[in-house]
């Protein structure tokens, strides 16, 4: 009972630790990018590489997406001879849920594995011990430019999940079921309020920032790790725990976001 209670309490502290960690990292980061100087390029290719690499696979989850949700509420709706809602439930589902939240995963999967990973070698490396002895603030260097770079793209590319979902719910409601054209986009136009978009803007934004914050901390404080950071097996778990973390993160701040804003 006692070694029970020790090994309790010292993953309690370790998680503590670790909490406080990545709180201080975030802060230091935050202020990193409003410090100045201001450099441009760097948060240039960032957004190239967060935002403009995730185009693709964004374009094809959204447009399946859509499609998956137009032709199920057909099937659901017509049940009580609401088919003309289906443009309503469409936008609805994706622009308040479903655009932020797979949007989200989906980069977390493709550029957020990806900084872990990237950060983790450098910190495996001694590179960013090499940058803090030239005096060169690693936070600012490295962490500053990917933070903007993700706030910025994660609401265009939510957007784009949105349009392209919705598009992809015409194809199946109107093209191959059959639903008037003018009353699927009546209902969306009739429905979708202010309120709905803004709740898809904040996601998308505290997305952005989850996903940026704990794949880069995690690759920043690797050699912290308890189970071994060093080397490529350690590297590989951490961007593991970091995809997996950021996912729930964005699950857990979906819901709390939406028992805020509704």
């Amino acid at each position: 009972m006692v070694q029970f209670l020790e090994k309790l309490g010292d993953q309690c502290l370790h998680l503590l630790e670790q909490l406080g960690r990545m709180g201080i990292f975030l802060f230091a980061c935050l202020w990193c990018v409003v410090k100045p100087p201001y450099k441009i390029f760097p948060i240039i290719r960032q957004i190239h590489f967060i935002g403009s690499r995730s185009i693709f696979v964004i374009f094809f989850t959204g447009a399946f997406t859509g499609m998956v949700l137009g032709l199920q509420g057909y099937y659901t709706l017509r049940k009580f001879g609401s088919e003309g809602l289906l443009g309503s439930a469409v936008a609805l589902s994706l622009i308040r849920e479903l655009g932020p939240v797979v949007a989200a995963l989906m980069v977390i999967g493709r550029a957020g594995s990806a900084i872990c990973a990237e950060i983790g070698i450098m910190r495996n490396s001694e590179q960013i011990d090499a940058l803090e002895c030239m005096a060169i603030d690693p936070y600012k260097y490295l962490m500053a430019p990917k933070f903007v770079a993700g706030v910025l793209s994660m609401p265009l590319l939510t957007a784009l999940f949105d349009v392209v979902g919705i598009l992809g719910g015409w194809l199946i409601g109107v093209v191959l079921l059959g639903i008037n054209e003018g009353t699927y986009f009546q209902a969306m136009y009739a429905s979708v309020e202010w309120q709905d978009i803004k709740m898809g803007l904040v996601k998308s934004l505290v997305f952005g920032l989850l996903l940026i914050w704990i794949a880069a901390a995690k690759g920043y404080f690797l050699h912290f790790e308890r189970g071994g950071g060093f080397g490529a097996e350690g590297v590989s778990r951490t961007t593991t725990d970091a995809v997996v973390l950021s996912s729930v993160a964005v699950l857990l701040w979906d819901y709390l976001i939406s028992a805020i804003m509704l």
